[in-house]
């Protein structure tokens, strides 16, 4: 008897997993604006000034506008309210079609709140870079971001991302 419940219980385990896992593809297959989503951790939780987080991606529809977007994963021991990052956005020739330096606050100013979206110790903030950018042409691209920050090394920084959506038109 013990052992034709362990049975079922495994079995139902398994098609608990199986039923999880396809309801996981349906969430993540479903985002139909995407276009690339990567991420790159920082194992030691320290960003170095001169470590560049490049992400490649491709574009096939030049006819849509698209939005891209850093993402940063911080922990709550981020000795500042902000970050600078320095990106470039370079074509399949290696050529700069856009690079700025910009500023967003990860915490409030004065209180030290988090913004973003957390659980525990660790915070996800999502960026915007380019809003309605038109491509020139199709083929690939290359995002380069890096910390402007006045450290060697940014700790407490546990991964940057990129992401690339079609943007929706109204």
């Amino acid at each position: 008897m013990l052992l034709l419940r362990r049975f079922y219980f495994y079995r139902l385990k398994s098609h608990f997993l199986i039923l999880l896992f396809a309801i996981s593809f349906l969430f993540y297959a479903c985002d139909s604006q995407r276009v690339f989503e990567g991420y790159q951790d920082l194992p030691q939780r320290k960003w170095a000034d001169n470590q560049i987080m490049s992400f490649d991606f491709e574009i096939q529809d030049i006819q849509v506008p698209y939005n891209l977007y850093y993402h940063i994963r911080n922990t709550l021991s981020y000795p500042y309210y902000n970050l600078y990052i320095v990106y470039e956005l370079k074509d399949s020739t290696g050529k700069v079609i856009a690079e700025k330096m910009i500023e967003n606050n990860l915490m409030h100013p004065q209180t030290g709140e988090p913004y973003g979206k957390g659980i525990g110790d660790l915070f996800d903030h999502r960026f915007a870079l380019l809003t309605n950018y038109r491509f020139a042409r199709a083929g690939k691209y290359t995002l380069h971001l890096r910390q402007y920050m006045r450290m060697q090394e940014l700790p407490e920084i546990v991964a940057v991302g990129c992401r690339v959506e079609k943007a929706i038109e109204n």
